[in-house]
């Protein structure tokens, strides 16, 4: 009840701020110690102490923060458990992903290996898991197959005219090309987080990245398929690809191996049922069901009892070696080869992982650093790629399996373990994958390489439920909506590294039209508060009489500055160009009448002593200008347009609107008389008749004149109105400049524009809710002046309104229009 009678009532008493007011109260309390100039913060930022140095090495390594801290007796059984799962589900998404980048499986064990060990000790988020992903491993696989194609690698087979394929030599190569890659897309991430370039991941929206998913679940549904049916296809790269492709793959369906066709059918149906049963277990399941790994070992058992490479020409893994590779440089003449793959993954592969981990770190309340993401990241690709990985990010699969196994147990522990939950899981699954890799990988030898097709294709089921956006983002942005179906177009018809980059630049398109094409709003006045809303849009508030308060939902610069003076013109019903033209015009009459004036005023002092030398009077109507001259048949004089009348001839005459006079009684030289006047047109007889105080010598009459002036004045109003505004209804403008976070050269223009073609027709501009890199920018413009000075700004909207209501007077404030709006007249 109290807070909403001070809602109603409330009034503000206290003094008015303008700019040059806080800059005085800043001087007054003395803010030289937290402002220091320029170089005084470029040497403290260069200068070094313990703590800064100590900062420094922790966000470089964050593993020292939370090593210390970390309990083996509390934590390490649940991410024991969270390590293993994630590890069971590297093994067979390493191998099944190696396929998408066209490289032998065992490639993609090693980068399952490596990146994690790596992200380890640099990353940030605490719940993502680094590895292969479906959407990179397609992208790597575009570069492998464009360098190294399979019409390279022919050689003749002994003693006839038959060509096959190198398959050693090719892979070779390509283990190679994916390397090299790998560490280029790393050192390109690394540089860009070491410049503190991580927030480039904010011009990846949510909608633009699960778009270029699902497209990329095309591609990579198109690139399985074959090893699904059992067929050999040329893979195509470049725009139109997956065009060609899919044409490929429909003139090679005839050409089916139905042994192939049996086994990944098989595996399918198998994993698909498995993952439905997991999914409506996993509420009574402390881990989820290895679901793939039982799918690989099984079907490896069956194929090598049943042997069917041999029996049926079922194409298997085949040769698993054993141990880890020799780190190696990359071959330095596929650098430039790769530069543009490689940025388009260094990306891709950032934008997934930093929106991966701040949905996890959102949901459990810590924050990811994307400058230090970028950074271990790049670390994780580069070293990986001279260990022969090829490229990664996090997975959606394995995270949610991260974060979820092992959760329960962690909520029910006393202390916060979210504060410190390390990547301790990330080490436990990449001892799962090492000892995969030097004990256990020959035994995956005879895995048929359609069940990894199959584990592939039923994986990328989630991608495709993305298609639920289009539903979602036209009921709630069609901005966003254009945004996806624009991203999902180009990435299918362009290619992933093309349609990404095409994606970037319409979504920065959508940011410049929302920009250029803001809403423009005149606010009013909340009652018994310092609130000022659009008028529009709320109906409680209430006009500031004499005042337009002119507000913006964007920042004014380059690109919509026209549009906001066009704006401002619509908004406060002035055309300042009509209006400019017509003071201009009524300038210029006035400067005519004055002369008229002038030249009338001679005409009556000669007529005057012509009058007095005469002495004496006849009988008649003359016009004040004529006053005391007798007109003569045929007299014309210099001023005959001023002073004849129209149809009387022999009578002195004006326009409408003349005054004439005519004596009472005769006088003669020396006397004073007194004089009738006639009010009304040309003719005298219509007019009507009253008096005149007596005439001096030398006195000029302005009965006309002040007539003319009333005349005038109504001239005026009439033709200001036509153009849509009264000159003294609008004292003052307002711009409200509270959204704007800078300004450019070409808004400070229009600024100076505004401020000097409204003052023109006298409405004084101000400016309000300014921060104070836009003031900066302002001085650095050049914008104040001797006329335009730091008093024209105001720190808010109601400081701005006070100062015009007490600068107008006390007249100004009408109860029945503004009866909250405190005065206050004082100012610092």
């Amino acid at each position: 009840m109290g807070a909403g009678r001070r809602a109603m009532g409330f009034r503000v008493e206290r003094d008015v701020l303008d700019e040059q007011g806080l800059e005085e109260l800043a001087r007054r309390m003395d803010y030289s110690e937290i402002h220091l100039p320029l170089n005084e913060r470029i040497k403290e930022s260069f200068r070094c102490t313990v703590p800064r140095l100590k900062r420094t090495v922790v966000g470089c390594l964050p593993v020292l923060y939370w090593l210390p801290r970390y309990s083996l007796w509390d934590y390490g059984m649940p991410d024991l458990i969270a390590g293993i799962s994630v590890g069971i589900m590297h093994l067979p998404q390493g191998m099944a992903y190696a396929l998408l980048a066209s490289l032998p499986p065992i490639f993609g064990l090693y980068t399952s290996l490596y990146p994690a060990l790596v992200y380890f000790f640099f990353g940030t988020s605490r719940h993502i898991s680094i590895g292969t992903f479906a959407v990179l491993s397609i992208m790597v696989g575009s570069v492998t197959e464009r360098l190294a194609p399979d019409k390279d690698f022919q050689v003749m087979i002994n003693g006839t005219n038959f060509t096959e394929v190198d398959i050693a030599s090719r892979d070779s190569y390509r283990v190679q090309v994916a390397a090299a890659t790998s560490i280029l897309a790393g050192l390109i991430q690394v540089v860009l987080g070491l410049v503190r370039f991580g927030f480039v991941g904010t011009y990846l929206s949510e909608p633009l990245v699960r778009a270029y998913t699902t497209a990329a679940a095309a591609h990579a549904v198109l690139a399985v398929i074959a090893q699904l049916f059992g067929v050999s296809i040329t893979r195509f790269s470049g725009p139109l690809s997956l065009l060609y492709t899919l044409w490929e793959v429909g003139s090679k369906l005839p050409q089916t191996h139905l042994p192939t066709l049996v086994v990944s059918s098989v595996s399918v149906v198998f994993l698909v049922a498995a993952k439905k049963i997991n999914s409506a277990l996993s509420s009574r399941l402390p881990v989820p069901i290895p679901v793939e790994l039982i799918t690989i070992v099984s079907a490896t058992t069956i194929s090598f009892y049943t042997q069917l490479n041999g029996n049926y020409t079922i194409k298997v893994v085949g040769e698993i070696p054993s141990g880890l590779a020799a780190p190696r440089l990359p071959d330095t003449n596929l650098l430039g080869q790769v530069i543009g793959d490689a940025f388009a993954l260094a990306i891709v592969g950032y934008a997934v992982t930093i929106s991966l981990g701040k949905t996890f770190a959102l949901k459990h309340g810590y924050k990811v650093d994307s400058n230090q993401e970028l950074v271990a990241l790049g670390l994780s690709n580069a070293v990986g790629g001279m260990f022969q990985c090829y490229a990664v990010c996090s997975s959606m699969s394995r995270s949610l399996i991260q974060e979820s196994t092992g959760g329960k147990t962690q909520r029910n522990l006393n202390d916060s373990l979210y504060l410190f939950k390390p990547q301790m899981a990330g080490i436990a699954s990449a001892v799962i994958v090492l000892v995969t890799v030097l004990k256990l990988g020959p035994l995956f030898q005879e895995l048929p390489k359609a069940v990894l097709a199959a584990i592939l294709f039923v994986n990328l089921k989630g991608m495709f439920k993305q298609y639920s956006d289009i539903v979602t983002l036209w009921r709630s942005s069609k901005v966003d909506l254009m945004v996806w179906l624009v991203t999902w177009v180009a990435t299918l018809l362009l290619n992933l590294d093309l349609g990404l980059g095409a994606s970037i630049i319409f979504a920065v398109l959508t940011v410049v039209f929302r920009t250029q094409l803001p809403r423009y709003s005149v606010l009013g006045h909340v009652p018994g508060t310092e609130l000022y809303l659009d008028m529009e849009t709320h109906r409680e508030v209430r006009e500031v009489l004499g005042i337009t308060i002119f507000h913006s939902s964007a920042t004014v610069y380059f690109a919509n500055a026209d549009l906001y003076l066009e704006a401002l013109k619509e908004k406060s019903g002035l055309d300042i160009s009509k209006m400019i033209i017509y003071k201009r015009r009524q300038e210029a009459k006035q400067r005519r009448r004055e002369k008229r004036a002038e030249r009338r005023a001679k005409r009556k002092a000669r007529t005057q002593r012509q009058t007095l030398k005469a002495g004496e009077q006849r009988a008649g109507v003359y016009s004040v200008e004529e006053a005391g001259r007798w007109k003569e048949p045929g007299y014309r004089d210099e001023d005959q347009e001023d002073s004849l009348g129209d149809n009387q001839p022999g009578w002195c005459g004006r326009e409408n609107g003349t005054v004439f006079v005519m004596p009472m009684t005769p006088r003669t030289s020396g006397d004073q008389c007194s004089w009738e006047y006639l009010k009304g047109g040309g003719d005298p007889d219509s007019a009507t008749l009253g008096t005149v105080s007596e005439l001096q010598d030398g006195d000029t009459v302005t009965l006309d004149s002040s007539s003319e002036d009333t005349l005038s004045r109504d001239l005026d109003k009439i033709s200001l109105g036509s153009l849509g505004k009264w000159t003294w209804d609008i004292h003052s403008i307002i711009l409200d400049l509270s959204t704007a976070n800078f300004i450019d050269t070409v808004a400070i223009k229009t600024m100076r524009n505004i401020f000097h073609d409204f003052g023109e027709i006298d409405v004084t501009v101000y400016m309000a809710g300014c921060q104070t890199a836009v003031v900066e920018q302002l001085e650095l413009g050049g914008f104040f002046s001797e006329t335009i000075t730091k008093g024209r700004l105001f720190p808010t909207v109601h400081d701005a309104v006070l100062h015009c209501l007490g600068h107008q007077g006390a007249a100004t404030l009408n109860v029945e229009h503004s009866p909250e709006i405190p005065c206050s007249s004082s100012r610092l």
